[in-house]
């Protein structure tokens, strides 16, 4: 008897407990998927999600395999993207990461970093790879 190769769904369950291992080593960061649909561009899929950072938490160190486009929503903190200069972030501002750039957000502020995040990604893909 043949055993199946499921590769595919064997990559999406891969990405799904990679992600819940990130969140899971980052308490003080929480993601919530709204909406996530294929796109008109072949192996690409949006996914919409909030995203919410604890006062004096960061989201850590990691990537995405596509680009990130953020509204910040409430909030202030600082946006540490690999290669750039850091660059403090609040209400109001919006943010794009590029396609694999190692970045980090940490709140500086008093009350929750709340924003709203599009990412453009890879499908089959875990949505962040921690980075060291």
């Amino acid at each position: 008897m043949k055993a199946s190769r499921n590769y595919p769904a064997l990559a999406i369950l891969s990405g799904i407990l990679l992600a819940g291992v990130l969140v899971a080593q980052n308490p003080g960061i929480k993601r919530t998927v709204i909406a996530r649909a294929d796109l008109s561009t072949p192996g690409k899929e949006a996914i919409v999600a909030n995203v919410e950072i604890a006062p004096g938490a960061s989201a850590g160190r990691h990537t995405h395999p596509g680009e990130e486009i953020t509204n910040v929503i409430e909030g202030e903190g600082d946006l540490i993207i690999a290669g750039q200069p850091v660059r403090h972030i609040k209400a109001g501002e919006g943010f794009i990461v590029p396609a694999g750039a190692i970045h980090d957000a940490h709140n500086t502020g008093t009350q929750t970093l709340k924003m709203a995040a599009v990412y453009v990604v890879e499908k089959g893909k875990p949505l962040a790879t921690p980075a060291p």
